[in-house]
């Protein structure tokens, strides 16, 4: 029987929904990105600054960040678990796995909340 990373029940549905709403937050930022640099060919720090000042897109690119990492998370664990057997070092990665990601969230956070 399959475990779920995310609880023990529905056989990897909801990691499955996880990956795919994930990658779907993901994929309409990075559009949401490409507009505005196709849309400011001479992009400038002004203009750079001006657009993470903005709490709307503070917002968006958390809501990018925690995506990437439940989408990275959920990959991880994916790999891990089928390719790791011996379960001390499974363990052991997969906490490592967990507080990088964790100090990635809080790096993120103290970059964008700099602007």
């Amino acid at each position: 029987m399959v475990k779920s990373v995310l609880g023990v029940n529905h056989q990897g549905l909801r990691d499955w929904l996880f990956q795919r709403v994930s990658a779907v937050v993901m994929l309409i930022y990075t559009l949401w990105m490409m507009i505005f640099f196709i849309a400011h060919n001479q992009l400038t720090f002004i203009d750079w600054h001006m657009l993470f000042s903005n709490m709307w897109m503070k917002v968006a690119t958390i809501l990018f960040i925690i995506s990437l990492l439940f989408h990275a998370w959920v990959g991880m664990w994916t790999v891990i678990t089928d390719y790791i057997k011996i379960f001390s070092l499974r363990l052991f990665i997969q906490i490592f796995v967990f507080f990088a990601l964790i100090a990635c969230f809080f790096w993120a956070l103290e970059i964008l909340w700099g602007v």
